[in-house]
């Protein structure tokens, strides 16, 4: 495990910086606190841990090599990408009424990882630039899969704290506004970059 501490560094960069995930996260934190948006959170890992046995599988690079799969994959990611974006930048200020509200759900953050084109490069950059474990092909994709996981988890779980810090803001129409406008530009930005 001598690649271990490199790897670490690679995936708390990599996972937790600003993307789709991390970025609706701290929306959902925001507009309906921590506890409701752990169905989502789940979703959002066991996504990953899909995009990650994806990856380690070698089935995206097979997926990618049927001709004309990619210009589809790509635009049915950026037409879900833009969706979640215009939600995030019309919810209304927060209010008693998200209570009843519906906060997103597990689907919701599954589908969300199983189109995050940041989760595959990520994913591929890490699985294909480290050896946790020498010469047992097995044994080291279970070890990335099981500290990539647990560095998902902690950073998600940051994310979406922090979206729940913010709530006071989302409940003045102004700032409300100005936020989630920002997060949806946020959004769009880091699908467009991935996608560059």
């Amino acid at each position: 495990m001598d690649g271990l501490s490199g790897f670490l560094l690679a995936a708390l960069a990599l996972a937790g910086s600003p993307g789709p995930a991390t970025l609706s996260l701290t929306a959902t934190g925001a507009a309906f606190g921590a506890g409701r948006g752990m169905a989502y959170l789940a979703g959002i890992v066991v996504g990953m841990v899909l995009v990650m046995a994806a990856v380690a599988a070698g089935l995206v690079g097979l997926l990618m090599a049927v001709p004309g799969a990619t210009p589809a994959v790509t635009v049915l990611a950026g037409a879900y990408f833009l969706y979640l974006a215009w939600r995030i930048a019309t919810a209304p200020p927060l209010s008693d009424d998200n209570v009843r509200r519906p906060a997103p759900t597990f689907i919701a953050g599954l589908a969300l990882s199983l189109v995050n084109p940041k989760g595959y490069a990520a994913m591929a950059a890490l699985y294909s630039g480290f050896v946790l474990v020498p010469g047992r092909v097995g044994t080291d994709i279970a070890a990335k899969m099981a500290v990539l996981t647990l560095v998902i988890v902690a950073v998600n779980v940051a994310w979406l704290l922090a979206g729940a810090g913010l709530t006071r803001f989302f409940r003045d129409p102004r700032s409300n506004r100005l936020i989630n406008v920002a997060f949806a530009v946020l959004l769009v930005a880091s699908v467009a970059l991935a996608f560059a």
